[in-house]
């Protein structure tokens, strides 16, 4: 996957009951619960890619809490791409390559395996004196049938690949995140996902997954530059406790501390796939 870089967009207000529908038109839960933005109209508003359609907004909803780093990382070099391939474990020379030169932070999710809905996650953050150091690793969720180099809207995987990640947002006030962070009723979410659990609360924290979104913008804009066709809202968001559509969800109290940790004057990415792909 290819990184998606593009100037910070203006934020423009949608109304909630546009939202609402959106959201529960896209795809970030399970059957019967509210849906994320993945498949959803331009003139819906998008949310995340991994619950389905009920009441009110809906998105992807998911998993199990993943590992945050905090703190800030040093200047980058040149070399850092290189010097990652043996302080990054888990990633090959192609996944490793992805990485910009100028990532300080990096939200590495692995997941069990290709077609499963189980994965961890921990947040690197590159120092002058260590290079990379982990954080806690927490259990997540990931989408119901597993991981694709190919997502489409509504295939129920995740996206494999290596995405920057710039902006936030959620039903609850912004607990401190220099991420720019958009409080909104519009991530309610209702029904229930794929396990039959509930998906209340699971947008109360999100960061959008720069995947076919324009950065810049709220978790909430449906801008897609490549096409519905290829989904979006793709999100990290509060973990249900089952499968999403094709979100990453952590347990609440470490998406506050993901929320809390990542910086973007640097320059955080997540890295996300199969345990497989990423070693490649």
């Amino acid at each position: 996957m290819r990184h998606l870089f593009s100037s910070l967009g203006s934020r423009l207000p949608v109304p909630a009951a546009v939202l609402a529908l959106a959201l529960a038109l896209a795809g970030c839960g399970g059957p019967g619960a509210g849906a994320g933005t993945e498949g959803v109209a331009p003139s819906a508003a998008a949310g995340a890619q991994d619950v389905r359609a009920v009441a009110p907004a809906t998105a992807d909803a998911g998993s199990e809490p993943n590992a945050a780093g905090e703190g800030g990382m040093d200047t980058p070099t040149a070399a850092t791409s290189a010097s990652a391939a043996t302080e990054l474990p888990g990633l090959g020379p192609r996944t490793l390559a992805e990485i910009p030169d100028n990532a300080r932070q990096v939200v590495v999710v692995t997941g069990k395996d290709k077609n499963s809905p189980e994965s961890q996650v921990v947040l690197y953050r590159r120092t002058d004196d260590a290079g990379w150091a982990a954080g806690h690793t927490w259990a997540a969720h990931n989408a119901l049938k597993g991981w694709t180099d190919d997502h489409h809207a509504g295939d129920l995987h995740s996206p494999i690949g290596v995405f920057t990640l710039s902006d936030a947002g959620g039903l609850l006030a912004d607990p401190g995140t220099k991420l720019p962070y958009d409080q909104s009723s519009s991530f309610t979410i209702g029904g229930t996902g794929f396990e039959g659990e509930s998906l209340a609360g699971s947008f109360d924290y999100v960061v959008a997954i720069d995947y076919n979104r324009k950065p810049g913008t709220s978790p909430l804009d449906w801008t897609r530059p490549l096409g519905t066709g290829r989904g979006g809202g793709i999100w990290l968001h509060v973990d249900h406790g089952g499968p999403t559509h094709g979100c990453v969800s952590l347990a609440q109290q470490h998406m506050k501390e993901l929320l809390l940790t990542l910086d973007p004057a640097l320059h955080p990415v997540i890295v996300m796939g199969d345990r497989a792909s990423l070693e490649r």
